[in-house]
């Protein structure tokens, strides 16, 4: 199996579905997830080929908004199976056939299960706490081992 780099985004900070039904990003969800991309851009050496999306605004617009930063050669897509409950193991599934790099724009819990999935074979045991705009880069080594290789949220960047 062929290494691979994965980086799962948890969508900015939205609205509530009371403020607006689509649950668009908040001013400070847009400016986190733009925090964010900024630094993981200047200072990761980040390069993936696709950022996918679940479909829903707020992980849309997130999506948007790396991929000014990040300029990723297949652009930004919308993806299914990337929703708040769907089954991790279809993308886990759909992940052992890929080596290229990419981001997974997604939401909770979907995104906790899908890296407890990968990192340790079980979907319910919590291995990463995801934040808005937070990125976790997960590596997988030639043998298919993933393994976290760093975590940046919004928080951390100065």
């Amino acid at each position: 199996m062929a290494a691979m780099k994965l980086y799962l985004v948890q969508h900015g900070l939205s609205k509530s579905e009371e403020e607006d039904p689509d649950r668009s990003l908040t001013d400070q969800g847009r400016k986190d997830a733009d925090k964010v991309g900024a630094y993981i851009s200047n200072h990761t050496g980040i390069q993936v080929e696709n950022i996918y999306h679940s479909g829903k605004t707020r992980a849309r617009q997130t999506a948007v908004i790396l991929n000014e930063y990040l300029k990723p050669r297949g652009g930004v897509e919308e993806a299914i199976d990337l929703l708040p409950m769907d089954d991790p193991e279809i993308w886990a599934g759909m992940l052992n056939n890929r080596s290229d790099s990419a981001i997974l724009v997604s939401h909770l819990p979907y995104l906790s299960r899908l890296a407890s999935l990968l990192i340790c074979g079980d979907p319910e045991n919590k291995v990463v706490d995801f934040k808005n705009a937070g990125v976790v880069s997960l590596n997988r080594d030639n043998e298919g081992v993933w393994s976290v290789d760093w975590i940046i949220t919004p928080a951390i960047i100065k």
